[in-house]
Protein backbone atom coordinates (compact mmCIF):
# COMPACT_ATOMS: atom_id res chain seq x y z
CA UNK A 1 0.00 0.00 0.00
CA UNK A 2 2.98 2.15 0.71
CA UNK A 3 4.08 2.72 -2.94
CA UNK A 4 0.73 1.95 -4.55
CA UNK A 5 -0.02 5.08 -7.17
CA UNK A 6 -1.91 8.16 -5.75
CA UNK A 7 -4.49 8.97 -8.65
CA UNK A 8 -7.36 10.95 -9.30
CA UNK A 9 -9.66 9.53 -6.50
CA UNK A 10 -7.24 10.13 -4.18
CA UNK A 11 -6.90 13.79 -4.48
CA UNK A 12 -10.74 14.56 -4.85
CA UNK A 13 -10.85 12.49 -1.28
CA UNK A 14 -8.57 15.54 -0.40
CA UNK A 15 -10.84 18.01 -1.45
CA UNK A 16 -8.80 18.61 -5.03
CA UNK A 17 -11.86 19.19 -7.96
CA UNK A 18 -11.27 17.86 -11.54
CA UNK A 19 -9.33 21.03 -12.94
CA UNK A 20 -6.41 21.66 -14.13
CA UNK A 21 -5.04 22.40 -10.24
CA UNK A 22 -5.56 18.38 -10.50
CA UNK A 23 -3.36 17.41 -13.54
CA UNK A 24 -0.28 19.73 -12.10
CA UNK A 25 -0.71 17.44 -8.71
CA UNK A 26 -0.51 14.23 -10.89
CA UNK A 27 1.98 15.48 -12.98
CA UNK A 28 4.40 16.31 -9.55
CA UNK A 29 3.36 12.95 -7.77
CA UNK A 30 5.11 11.07 -10.95
CA UNK A 31 8.66 12.17 -9.39
CA UNK A 32 7.40 11.06 -6.19
CA UNK A 33 10.41 13.19 -4.89
CA UNK A 34 11.47 10.68 -2.18
CA UNK A 35 8.38 11.20 -0.31
CA UNK A 36 6.08 7.89 0.76
CA UNK A 37 2.92 7.44 -0.37
CA UNK A 38 0.84 8.84 3.01
CA UNK A 39 3.82 11.79 3.00
CA UNK A 40 2.70 13.16 -0.38
CA UNK A 41 -0.83 13.04 0.44
CA UNK A 42 -0.37 15.32 3.13
CA UNK A 43 2.11 17.98 0.94
CA UNK A 44 -0.57 17.82 -1.47
CA UNK A 45 -3.66 18.55 1.12
CA UNK A 46 -1.73 21.20 2.55
CA UNK A 47 -0.92 23.12 -0.78
CA UNK A 48 -4.74 22.41 -1.34
CA UNK A 49 -5.00 24.15 2.01
CA UNK A 50 -2.72 26.61 2.08
CA UNK A 51 -1.10 27.81 -1.53
CA UNK A 52 -0.17 30.65 -0.47
CA UNK A 53 2.68 29.04 1.81
CA UNK A 54 4.35 27.24 -0.91
CA UNK A 55 4.81 29.89 -3.48
CA UNK A 56 8.53 29.76 -2.93
CA UNK A 57 8.63 25.94 -2.70
CA UNK A 58 10.56 24.51 -6.18
CA UNK A 59 8.75 21.59 -6.75
CA UNK A 60 4.91 22.44 -5.17
CA UNK A 61 4.82 26.09 -6.38
CA UNK A 62 3.29 25.19 -9.88
CA UNK A 63 0.39 23.86 -8.02
CA UNK A 64 0.21 26.63 -5.87
CA UNK A 65 -0.15 29.28 -8.31
CA UNK A 66 -2.59 27.31 -10.03
CA UNK A 67 -4.88 26.92 -7.00
CA UNK A 68 -4.34 30.60 -6.41
CA UNK A 69 -5.48 31.22 -10.24
CA UNK A 70 -7.83 28.64 -10.66
CA UNK A 71 -10.93 31.45 -11.26
CA UNK A 72 -9.08 33.46 -13.80
CA UNK A 73 -7.84 29.89 -15.46
CA UNK A 74 -11.38 28.36 -15.67
CA UNK A 75 -12.76 31.41 -17.12
CA UNK A 76 -10.38 30.90 -20.44
CA UNK A 77 -11.22 27.86 -20.91
CA UNK A 78 -13.37 26.34 -23.25
CA UNK A 79 -16.66 25.37 -22.79
CA UNK A 80 -18.03 21.42 -23.62
CA UNK A 81 -20.89 20.45 -25.24
CA UNK A 82 -23.13 19.51 -22.57
CA UNK A 83 -25.33 17.17 -24.68
CA UNK A 84 -23.66 15.65 -27.34
CA UNK A 85 -24.61 13.59 -30.00
CA UNK A 86 -24.76 9.26 -29.94
CA UNK A 87 -21.87 7.50 -31.61
CA UNK A 88 -21.98 4.21 -33.13
CA UNK A 89 -19.77 1.47 -31.54
CA UNK A 90 -19.13 -2.06 -33.26
CA UNK A 91 -18.37 -5.16 -30.71
CA UNK A 92 -19.14 -2.76 -27.66
CA UNK A 93 -19.61 -6.03 -25.26
CA UNK A 94 -15.42 -6.30 -26.02
CA UNK A 95 -14.85 -2.89 -25.34
CA UNK A 96 -13.28 -1.45 -22.11
CA UNK A 97 -15.16 1.25 -20.49
CA UNK A 98 -11.94 3.41 -20.23
CA UNK A 99 -12.23 3.57 -23.90
CA UNK A 100 -15.67 4.58 -23.60
CA UNK A 101 -15.34 7.09 -21.31
CA UNK A 102 -12.24 8.39 -23.41
CA UNK A 103 -15.00 8.91 -26.51
CA UNK A 104 -17.59 10.09 -24.42
CA UNK A 105 -15.09 13.18 -23.51
CA UNK A 106 -14.55 13.22 -27.58
CA UNK A 107 -18.00 13.61 -28.46
CA UNK A 108 -17.85 16.79 -26.39
CA UNK A 109 -15.49 19.18 -27.87
CA UNK A 110 -17.36 22.28 -29.56
CA UNK A 111 -15.27 21.28 -32.78
CA UNK A 112 -16.59 17.44 -32.80
CA UNK A 113 -19.09 16.70 -35.73
CA UNK A 114 -19.04 12.73 -35.28
CA UNK A 115 -17.35 10.04 -33.57
CA UNK A 116 -17.66 5.79 -33.89
CA UNK A 117 -15.51 3.31 -31.74
CA UNK A 118 -14.23 0.45 -34.24
CA UNK A 119 -14.11 -3.51 -32.01
CA UNK A 120 -10.15 -3.43 -31.74
CA UNK A 121 -10.63 -0.08 -29.40
CA UNK A 122 -8.90 0.45 -26.03
CA UNK A 123 -8.19 3.50 -23.91
CA UNK A 124 -4.85 5.43 -24.92
CA UNK A 125 -4.24 9.20 -24.72
CA UNK A 126 -6.83 11.36 -25.61
CA UNK A 127 -8.98 10.19 -28.46
CA UNK A 128 -8.77 6.00 -27.44
CA UNK A 129 -7.23 3.63 -30.28
CA UNK A 130 -9.69 2.64 -32.19
CA UNK A 131 -11.40 6.03 -32.21
CA UNK A 132 -12.77 7.98 -35.12
CA UNK A 133 -13.62 11.36 -34.74
CA UNK A 134 -14.75 14.37 -36.97
CA UNK A 135 -14.41 17.51 -36.56
CA UNK A 136 -15.37 21.03 -38.04
CA UNK A 137 -11.81 22.89 -39.25
CA UNK A 138 -9.77 21.72 -36.45
CA UNK A 139 -7.17 18.78 -35.77
CA UNK A 140 -6.09 17.53 -32.72
CA UNK A 141 -2.55 16.20 -32.28
CA UNK A 142 -3.17 13.37 -29.92
CA UNK A 143 -6.21 12.35 -32.03
CA UNK A 144 -3.86 11.48 -34.64
CA UNK A 145 -1.54 9.97 -31.90
CA UNK A 146 2.25 9.86 -31.53
CA UNK A 147 3.16 7.78 -34.50
CA UNK A 148 1.45 9.90 -37.07
CA UNK A 149 0.87 7.34 -40.45
CA UNK A 150 1.62 4.32 -38.74
CA UNK A 151 0.84 1.88 -41.31
CA UNK A 152 0.49 -1.49 -43.08
CA UNK A 153 2.21 -2.51 -46.22
CA UNK A 154 1.48 -5.90 -47.76
CA UNK A 155 3.38 -6.99 -51.08
CA UNK A 156 1.90 -10.57 -52.78
CA UNK A 157 4.80 -12.35 -54.48
CA UNK A 158 5.02 -14.66 -57.66
CA UNK A 159 5.93 -17.06 -55.23
CA UNK A 160 3.74 -20.11 -54.22
CA UNK A 161 3.02 -20.55 -50.46
CA UNK A 162 5.51 -24.00 -50.12
CA UNK A 163 8.74 -21.57 -51.09
CA UNK A 164 7.62 -21.25 -46.81
CA UNK A 165 8.59 -24.61 -46.48
CA UNK A 166 11.66 -25.34 -48.78
CA UNK A 167 13.12 -21.66 -48.00
CA UNK A 168 12.26 -20.91 -44.14
CA UNK A 169 15.99 -20.47 -43.26
CA UNK A 170 17.00 -18.11 -46.36
CA UNK A 171 13.72 -15.93 -45.48
CA UNK A 172 14.87 -15.63 -42.03
CA UNK A 173 17.97 -14.05 -43.17
CA UNK A 174 16.43 -11.71 -45.35
CA UNK A 175 14.95 -10.11 -42.70
CA UNK A 176 17.49 -9.92 -40.63
CA UNK A 177 19.83 -8.71 -42.96
CA UNK A 178 17.32 -5.89 -44.58
CA UNK A 179 15.45 -4.70 -41.94
CA UNK A 180 16.24 -2.73 -38.28
CA UNK A 181 14.26 -2.73 -34.98
CA UNK A 182 14.70 -0.84 -31.71
CA UNK A 183 13.31 2.70 -30.54
CA UNK A 184 15.81 4.98 -31.44
CA UNK A 185 17.75 2.78 -33.82
CA UNK A 186 18.79 3.32 -37.17
CA UNK A 187 21.26 2.86 -39.74
CA UNK A 188 25.00 4.03 -40.05
CA UNK A 189 26.06 6.57 -42.36
CA UNK A 190 27.38 3.81 -45.11
CA UNK A 191 24.03 2.05 -44.93
CA UNK A 192 21.75 4.79 -45.51
CA UNK A 193 19.49 5.21 -48.67
CA UNK A 194 18.20 8.00 -50.53
CA UNK A 195 14.56 8.79 -51.21
CA UNK A 196 12.44 11.63 -52.36
CA UNK A 197 10.43 12.29 -49.39
CA UNK A 198 13.68 13.65 -47.84
CA UNK A 199 13.50 16.66 -50.30
CA UNK A 200 10.11 17.90 -48.66
CA UNK A 201 11.06 21.77 -48.45
CA UNK A 202 10.15 21.52 -44.84
CA UNK A 203 13.41 20.36 -43.94
CA UNK A 204 14.74 23.46 -45.63
CA UNK A 205 12.29 25.91 -44.27
CA UNK A 206 10.68 24.52 -40.62
CA UNK A 207 13.42 24.97 -38.19
CA UNK A 208 12.06 21.80 -36.26
CA UNK A 209 11.85 19.48 -38.79
CA UNK A 210 15.24 21.10 -40.44
CA UNK A 211 16.90 19.94 -37.00
CA UNK A 212 15.28 16.37 -37.42
CA UNK A 213 16.66 15.70 -41.21
CA UNK A 214 19.67 13.80 -40.16
CA UNK A 215 17.42 11.07 -37.82
CA UNK A 216 14.98 11.04 -40.25
CA UNK A 217 17.61 10.06 -42.78
CA UNK A 218 19.16 7.46 -40.29
CA UNK A 219 15.71 5.72 -39.54
CA UNK A 220 14.57 5.48 -42.92
CA UNK A 221 13.52 2.18 -43.89
CA UNK A 222 13.90 1.24 -39.94
CA UNK A 223 10.54 -0.45 -38.59
CA UNK A 224 10.69 1.06 -34.77
CA UNK A 225 9.78 -0.70 -31.73
CA UNK A 226 6.30 -1.98 -30.04
CA UNK A 227 3.89 -3.95 -31.62
CA UNK A 228 5.86 -3.23 -35.24
CA UNK A 229 7.04 -6.13 -37.58
CA UNK A 230 8.25 -6.88 -40.42
CA UNK A 231 7.10 -10.80 -41.22
CA UNK A 232 6.50 -13.13 -44.17
CA UNK A 233 3.26 -15.53 -44.49
CA UNK A 234 1.08 -17.10 -46.58
CA UNK A 235 -1.76 -15.06 -48.05
CA UNK A 236 -5.08 -16.90 -49.40
CA UNK A 237 -7.30 -16.00 -52.17
CA UNK A 238 -10.27 -18.40 -52.22
CA UNK A 239 -11.47 -16.49 -54.98
CA UNK A 240 -10.19 -14.22 -57.91
CA UNK A 241 -10.27 -10.48 -57.38
CA UNK A 242 -10.12 -8.76 -60.64
CA UNK A 243 -9.19 -4.93 -59.09
CA UNK A 244 -6.23 -6.01 -57.82
CA UNK A 245 -5.42 -8.92 -60.72
CA UNK A 246 -4.91 -11.88 -58.45
CA UNK A 247 -5.82 -15.12 -59.47
CA UNK A 248 -7.13 -18.06 -56.83
CA UNK A 249 -4.69 -19.26 -54.66
CA UNK A 250 -2.00 -19.26 -52.00
CA UNK A 251 0.79 -16.91 -52.49
CA UNK A 252 3.87 -16.21 -50.36
CA UNK A 253 3.48 -12.24 -49.03
CA UNK A 254 5.51 -9.58 -46.86
CA UNK A 255 3.35 -8.29 -44.63
CA UNK A 256 5.13 -4.80 -42.57
CA UNK A 257 3.53 -2.53 -39.74
CA UNK A 258 5.62 0.62 -38.75
CA UNK A 259 5.67 4.72 -38.58
CA UNK A 260 7.40 7.46 -38.79
CA UNK A 261 9.82 6.68 -35.89
CA UNK A 262 11.22 9.80 -34.44
CA UNK A 263 10.63 12.40 -36.86
CA UNK A 264 6.55 12.07 -36.28
CA UNK A 265 7.15 11.06 -32.06
CA UNK A 266 8.92 14.75 -32.39
CA UNK A 267 6.25 16.60 -34.21
CA UNK A 268 3.66 14.74 -32.34
CA UNK A 269 5.03 15.94 -28.96
CA UNK A 270 5.86 19.63 -30.67
CA UNK A 271 2.53 20.36 -31.50
CA UNK A 272 0.54 18.99 -28.98
CA UNK A 273 2.12 20.80 -26.51
CA UNK A 274 1.86 23.85 -28.44
CA UNK A 275 -2.32 23.05 -29.03
CA UNK A 276 -2.17 22.11 -25.23
CA UNK A 277 -0.94 25.79 -24.61
CA UNK A 278 -3.87 27.73 -27.46
CA UNK A 279 -6.46 25.61 -26.58
CA UNK A 280 -7.73 25.47 -22.54
CA UNK A 281 -9.82 22.77 -22.47
CA UNK A 282 -11.41 21.50 -19.20
CA UNK A 283 -9.12 18.68 -17.19
CA UNK A 284 -10.71 15.65 -18.81
CA UNK A 285 -10.44 17.05 -22.08
CA UNK A 286 -7.35 18.57 -21.61
CA UNK A 287 -5.46 16.25 -24.12
CA UNK A 288 -8.12 16.26 -26.73
CA UNK A 289 -6.68 20.08 -27.44
CA UNK A 290 -6.94 21.27 -31.25
CA UNK A 291 -5.29 23.56 -33.45
CA UNK A 292 -7.57 25.33 -35.77
CA UNK A 293 -6.66 25.23 -39.52
CA UNK A 294 -7.71 28.73 -39.96
CA UNK A 295 -4.40 29.49 -37.79
CA UNK A 296 -0.55 29.72 -38.59
CA UNK A 297 0.17 26.55 -35.65
CA UNK A 298 -2.92 24.38 -37.46
CA UNK A 299 -1.29 24.93 -40.71
CA UNK A 300 2.09 24.20 -39.63
CA UNK A 301 1.12 20.66 -37.80
CA UNK A 302 -1.25 19.77 -41.31
CA UNK A 303 2.09 20.16 -43.36
CA UNK A 304 4.62 18.26 -41.20
CA UNK A 305 1.48 15.79 -40.49
CA UNK A 306 1.80 14.86 -43.90
CA UNK A 307 5.46 14.70 -44.14
CA UNK A 308 4.75 12.07 -41.34
CA UNK A 309 2.70 10.36 -42.99
CA UNK A 310 4.75 10.29 -46.50
CA UNK A 311 7.56 9.51 -44.35
CA UNK A 312 6.04 6.83 -42.67
CA UNK A 313 5.01 5.26 -46.36
CA UNK A 314 8.73 6.03 -47.71
CA UNK A 315 10.23 3.34 -44.68
CA UNK A 316 7.77 0.77 -45.64
CA UNK A 317 8.92 1.26 -49.61
CA UNK A 318 12.42 1.07 -48.74
CA UNK A 319 11.84 -2.04 -46.90
CA UNK A 320 9.61 -3.64 -49.73
CA UNK A 321 11.76 -2.89 -52.39
CA UNK A 322 15.26 -4.58 -50.51
CA UNK A 323 13.15 -7.71 -50.08
CA UNK A 324 12.13 -7.99 -52.85
CA UNK A 325 15.03 -7.44 -54.90
CA UNK A 326 16.77 -9.68 -52.17
CA UNK A 327 14.09 -12.38 -53.08
CA UNK A 328 14.35 -12.49 -56.79
CA UNK A 329 10.73 -12.06 -56.80
CA UNK A 330 8.30 -10.37 -59.32
CA UNK A 331 5.48 -8.62 -57.52
CA UNK A 332 1.23 -9.16 -57.72
CA UNK A 333 0.10 -6.88 -56.04
CA UNK A 334 0.78 -3.96 -52.93
CA UNK A 335 -1.83 -2.57 -51.12
CA UNK A 336 -0.74 -0.19 -48.22
CA UNK A 337 -3.09 1.54 -45.61
CA UNK A 338 -2.48 3.81 -42.60
CA UNK A 339 -3.76 4.81 -39.26
CA UNK A 340 -3.11 7.63 -36.39
CA UNK A 341 -4.01 10.20 -38.84
CA UNK A 342 -6.12 12.81 -40.16
CA UNK A 343 -8.14 13.21 -43.33
CA UNK A 344 -9.81 16.39 -44.72
CA UNK A 345 -13.15 14.12 -46.04
CA UNK A 346 -16.83 14.43 -46.87
CA UNK A 347 -19.36 13.63 -44.41
CA UNK A 348 -23.06 14.58 -44.71
CA UNK A 349 -22.50 16.56 -47.63
CA UNK A 350 -19.79 18.87 -45.69
CA UNK A 351 -16.08 18.80 -45.41
CA UNK A 352 -14.77 18.13 -41.62
CA UNK A 353 -11.64 16.55 -40.65
CA UNK A 354 -11.47 12.69 -39.93
CA UNK A 355 -9.33 11.60 -37.08
CA UNK A 356 -8.46 7.48 -37.56
CA UNK A 357 -6.43 6.93 -33.92
CA UNK A 358 -5.71 3.49 -34.63
CA UNK A 359 -8.41 3.10 -37.17
CA UNK A 360 -8.56 2.03 -41.26
CA UNK A 361 -10.08 3.63 -44.04
CA UNK A 362 -12.92 1.76 -45.05
CA UNK A 363 -14.14 4.01 -47.77
CA UNK A 364 -16.49 2.40 -50.23
CA UNK A 365 -14.04 -0.03 -52.15
CA UNK A 366 -10.85 1.22 -50.58
CA UNK A 367 -8.56 -1.42 -49.88
CA UNK A 368 -7.18 -1.99 -46.46
CA UNK A 369 -5.34 -4.79 -44.03
CA UNK A 370 -6.50 -6.12 -40.70
CA UNK A 371 -3.70 -7.96 -38.72
CA UNK A 372 -4.26 -10.14 -36.10
CA UNK A 373 -0.99 -10.90 -33.91
CA UNK A 374 2.11 -12.91 -34.41
CA UNK A 375 0.00 -16.35 -34.40
CA UNK A 376 -3.03 -15.33 -35.28
CA UNK A 377 -4.47 -14.43 -39.19
CA UNK A 378 -4.69 -10.92 -40.79
CA UNK A 379 -7.00 -9.87 -43.41
CA UNK A 380 -7.12 -8.55 -46.62
CA UNK A 381 -10.08 -6.21 -46.89
CA UNK A 382 -12.07 -4.00 -49.09
CA UNK A 383 -14.25 -1.46 -47.74
CA UNK A 384 -17.78 -0.89 -47.83
CA UNK A 385 -18.40 2.98 -46.76
CA UNK A 386 -20.96 2.79 -44.05
CA UNK A 387 -21.45 6.70 -42.93
CA UNK A 388 -22.23 5.61 -39.43
CA UNK A 389 -18.33 4.10 -38.96
CA UNK A 390 -17.25 7.46 -40.74
CA UNK A 391 -16.28 4.91 -42.93
CA UNK A 392 -13.66 3.12 -41.40
CA UNK A 393 -12.64 -0.41 -39.41
CA UNK A 394 -10.52 -1.50 -37.29
CA UNK A 395 -6.82 -1.32 -37.48
CA UNK A 396 -5.86 -4.60 -35.88
CA UNK A 397 -7.33 -7.14 -33.06
CA UNK A 398 -6.89 -4.83 -30.18
CA UNK A 399 -4.73 -4.97 -27.06
CA UNK A 400 -6.98 -7.22 -24.45
CA UNK A 401 -4.11 -6.48 -21.50
CA UNK A 402 -1.43 -4.41 -21.03
CA UNK A 403 2.02 -4.44 -21.50
CA UNK A 404 2.52 -4.93 -18.31
CA UNK A 405 -0.01 -6.97 -17.39
CA UNK A 406 1.48 -9.58 -20.20
CA UNK A 407 4.74 -9.20 -19.05
CA UNK A 408 3.52 -10.41 -15.42
CA UNK A 409 1.05 -12.64 -16.21
CA UNK A 410 1.80 -14.77 -19.45
CA UNK A 411 4.07 -17.54 -19.68
CA UNK A 412 6.74 -17.50 -22.31
CA UNK A 413 5.94 -21.42 -22.27
CA UNK A 414 2.53 -21.10 -23.38
CA UNK A 415 4.23 -18.27 -26.45
CA UNK A 416 6.33 -20.93 -27.13
CA UNK A 417 3.93 -23.83 -27.55
CA UNK A 418 1.20 -21.59 -29.46
CA UNK A 419 4.01 -21.11 -32.03
CA UNK A 420 4.65 -24.56 -32.54
CA UNK A 421 1.01 -25.25 -32.94
CA UNK A 422 1.42 -22.49 -35.38
CA UNK A 423 4.26 -23.34 -37.58
CA UNK A 424 5.78 -19.36 -37.01
CA UNK A 425 9.58 -18.75 -36.11
CA UNK A 426 9.85 -15.88 -34.49
CA UNK A 427 12.56 -13.24 -34.25
CA UNK A 428 12.32 -10.83 -31.80
CA UNK A 429 9.46 -9.80 -29.72
CA UNK A 430 8.92 -9.80 -25.99
CA UNK A 431 5.98 -11.27 -23.86
CA UNK A 432 4.25 -7.80 -24.35
CA UNK A 433 3.65 -8.85 -27.56
CA UNK A 434 2.39 -12.51 -27.14
CA UNK A 435 -0.88 -13.27 -28.97
CA UNK A 436 -2.61 -13.91 -25.88
CA UNK A 437 -2.58 -9.91 -24.92
CA UNK A 438 -4.84 -9.56 -27.95
CA UNK A 439 -8.64 -9.88 -28.37
CA UNK A 440 -9.64 -12.28 -31.02
CA UNK A 441 -9.39 -11.38 -34.01
CA UNK A 442 -12.49 -13.50 -35.67
CA UNK A 443 -14.74 -11.97 -33.03
CA UNK A 444 -13.27 -8.16 -34.28
CA UNK A 445 -13.92 -9.06 -37.64
CA UNK A 446 -17.46 -10.20 -36.85
CA UNK A 447 -17.71 -7.27 -35.12
CA UNK A 448 -17.65 -5.22 -38.25
CA UNK A 449 -18.54 -7.20 -40.92
CA UNK A 450 -20.82 -4.48 -41.85
CA UNK A 451 -17.80 -2.31 -42.44
CA UNK A 452 -15.44 -4.46 -44.57
CA UNK A 453 -15.45 -7.55 -46.84
CA UNK A 454 -12.71 -10.08 -46.50
CA UNK A 455 -10.87 -10.20 -50.21
CA UNK A 456 -8.16 -12.79 -48.60
CA UNK A 457 -6.62 -14.20 -45.50
CA UNK A 458 -2.87 -13.66 -44.38
CA UNK A 459 -1.47 -16.15 -41.67
CA UNK A 460 2.42 -14.91 -40.79
CA UNK A 461 5.23 -17.48 -40.62
CA UNK A 462 8.45 -16.19 -40.16
CA UNK A 463 7.90 -12.98 -37.43
CA UNK A 464 10.94 -10.35 -37.10
CA UNK A 465 10.12 -7.58 -33.94
CA UNK A 466 12.05 -5.62 -31.83
CA UNK A 467 14.26 -7.62 -29.95
CA UNK A 468 14.97 -5.25 -27.07
CA UNK A 469 11.77 -4.53 -25.26
CA UNK A 470 11.65 -1.49 -26.55
CA UNK A 471 8.53 0.70 -27.50
CA UNK A 472 7.55 2.39 -30.68
CA UNK A 473 9.28 6.03 -31.15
Amino acid sequence: MENKRINGNDLLALGYKENHAMGVALKINKKRLGFSREQMLAKFKDVLDRPESYLNDKTFKPLAEVLLNIDAIEKETISLNETPDEYAVYGEDHIEEGAKKQMDVAMTLPVTVAGALMPDAHQGYGLPIGGVLATNNAVIPYGVGVDIGCRMALSVFDLPSDYLDTNRENLKKVLLANTRFGAGHGYLKHERVDHPVLDNELFDTHDLIRSLKDKAWTQLGSSGGGNHFVEFGVIDFTEADENLGVARGKYLALLTHSGSRGLGATIAGHYTKLAKDICKLPYAAQNLAYLDLNTAEGQEYWLAMNLAGDYASACHEVIHDKIKTALGAELLAKVENHHNFAWKEQFEGEEVIVHRKGATPASKDTMGIIPGSMATPGFLVRGKGKETAINSASHGAGRLMSRTQAIKTLAAADLKTMLEHHGISLLGAGMDEAPMAYKDIYTVMAAQSDLVDIVAKFSPKVVRMADDGSRED
